[in-house]
């Protein structure tokens, strides 16, 4: 029996400090050191914290079908926002999280003074423009409203995904850190920028919206079907990645949960369940 924990953006500070969670909490274990000092026990259950899909079905498959024949003892727990995640690694409330690609931490850790680093690369999720009320790319016509999310990283992404479809043109050079005071012609097009989480939601109410891969699958969006374009996947930088606080990267239960996403299970399981719309990005270690 799965016990996955929602925690939403609104209750999951209350009830993590309501449920004293303790996950890395200390043991007499010597044998694998935490971030803070402490000692992590092996045999203690692996808490990560993921977004619902695919994040948390992935985990689910490793617990359900892969981690008791390693000795791992894993639990999911699920967020729905894209902070909550890392503030919750950071304090030692779970031992890591899956949910997030390189640039969104790297401004995350920058902007909130915290010390997640990325283990290991698990899929990519091609980022897609949809649309309730036009059928191709080619009829989005001026005047028209287009939603992106508004953190800093995805917008940039979002942008660069119009851009790259001619609906809008960027200053040179901008790249993933673009801004809309960065279109240099909208080509008549107007922009309403959303929190990630809420921009299906929203699909109805503008001409078209660019939404992440996990909140499209959430939306029971198929993006490899219903995406009038997606990312390309060859040489994308957004790969998905377990992640840690730093220093725990050498925990045995982070290690075991490593080998067991990057294994040919896992491959299959991906590409057999989602069919191209997540896509396994196993290779070398995540950058750090």
């Amino acid at each position: 029996m799965r016990k996955n924990i929602k925690l939403t953006a609104l209750a999951a500070t209350a009830s993590a400090l309501a449920l004293g969670l303790t996950a890395c909490g200390s043991s007499s274990d010597p044998s694998s050191s935490k971030a803070d000092g402490g000692k992590t026990d092996a045999s203690k259950p692996l808490v990560i914290a993921a977004s619902p899909s695919p994040h948390a079905d992935i985990l689910n498959f490793v617990k359900d079908k892969l981690a008791a024949k390693d000795g791992l003892k894993l639990e999911v727990k699920e967020f729905t926002d894209y902070v909550l995640p890392n503030t919750a690694t950071e304090q030692g409330q779970v031992d890591g999280n899956y949910f997030q690609h390189k640039p969104y931490l790297d401004d995350f850790n920058k902007k909130n003074g915290t010390h997640i680093v990325p283990v290991a690369n698990v899929h990519l999720e091609p980022l897609g423009l949809y649309s309730k009320k036009v059928k191709a790319i080619g009829d989005i016509k001026p005047g028209q409203t287009i939603a992106v999310p508004n953190d800093t990283t995805n917008e940039g992404r979002a942008l660069q995904l119009l851009a790259a479809n001619n609906l809008i043109t960027l200053k040179e050079g901008v790249g993933t850190s673009a801004k809309l005071s960065d279109i240099t012609d909208k080509k008549g097009l107007q922009f309403k920028e959303l929190e990630a989480a809420t921009v299906p939601r929203a699909l109805g109410d503008v001409d078209a919206a660019i939404i992440n891969g996990n909140y499209a699958l959430e939306a029971k969006l198929a993006p490899a079907k219903d995406a009038l374009v997606l990312e390309k996947a060859e040489g994308n930088p957004y790969a998905n990645f377990l992640a840690v606080k730093a220093g725990n990267e050498k925990d045995p239960r982070i290690e075991k949960l490593t080998k067991l996403l990057n294994s040919d299970e896992v491959k299959k399981f991906i590409e057999e369940k989602y069919q191209g719309s997540v896509v396994p990005a196993f290779g070398a270690p995540a950058a750090s």
